[in-house]
């Protein structure tokens, strides 16, 4: 089910959308979404597996694209299958797409960044993808490379953990005990926060077209990131030069 999504503005690949009178990124909260039945893959495993999973996926799609609004792209770590994953959901009716092993993909940056980038090249304009799990440190770059949400379950997520989520590191509690005695809902409701203020942070930076200098300030956070950043550069300066201004 197709919705409307108008894309407003770029700063690089990273841009401002409209989806639901809503400014895009954001978040995305779970309950808001009519997400489709799909077939999860773990993040290694044979092809054979993933291409089975992948063709389950899209055959749940296709049966529940009536009453659904996003999708979920498979394909474990295999680019072909994710891109096939992608450009059959879109001929069956998608514009809306959460891309499957969120947290695996943070933990292999090469991969993360073949993936987003290449899906962002095979999609159609008005398609938008949500990331999930993404740690708020990681949200500036992965929106830098075109991802147009978040799904908030990653608050509850990290707070299952004993783990607060601040804009530029998470902290493990029982190692840094920076709160004591806070309960899941109460560390829950503080990593909500800084989910939105992350997200208020990258809207203000794409309309400054000052989201890089973001980038770049995340980047030293932790190793991934580092990584990630340089691998994008190294080997997709034209896909981030398609959108930049020129001064």
């Amino acid at each position: 089910m197709i919705n409307k999504f108008e894309i407003k503005s770029h700063n690089g690949p990273g841009r401002l959308g409209k989806l639901d009178n809503k400014i895009t990124p954001r978040l995305f909260f779970k309950n808001d979404l009519k997400i489709s039945p799909s077939e999860g893959s773990a993040y290694n495993v044979d092809k054979e597996i993933a291409k089975f999973n992948v063709d389950e996926t899209l055959r749940l799609a296709k049966e529940n694209v009536d009453i659904c609004d996003v999708a979920v792209i498979q394909g474990s770590k295999y680019i072909d299958l994710r891109i096939e994953c992608l450009k059959e959901l879109e001929n069956i009716g998608y514009n809306g797409f959460i891309i499957a092993n969120g947290d695996e993909l943070l933990l292999h940056p090469r991969d993360l960044v073949d993936i987003i980038v290449n899906l962002k090249i095979n999609a159609k304009a008005n398609s938008y993808f949500i990331f999930s799990f993404a740690e708020a440190s990681f949200m500036p770059l992965l929106t830098y490379m075109g991802i147009d949400g978040f799904l908030s379950e990653s608050s509850n997520y990290y707070s299952y953990l004993n783990a607060l989520i601040t804009p530029t590191k998470t902290y493990d509690l029982n190692t840094y005990p920076i709160y004591e005695n806070i309960t899941q809902k109460e560390l829950e409701e503080k990593n909500i926060k800084s989910l939105e203020f992350v997200i208020k942070e990258i809207q203000t930076h794409i309309k400054n077209n000052s989201l890089r200098n973001l980038v770049e300030e995340r980047s030293n956070t932790n190793p991934q990131n580092i990584s990630t950043l340089k691998i994008l550069d190294k080997n997709y300066m034209d896909f981030l030069l398609e959108y930049s201004p020129l001064f």
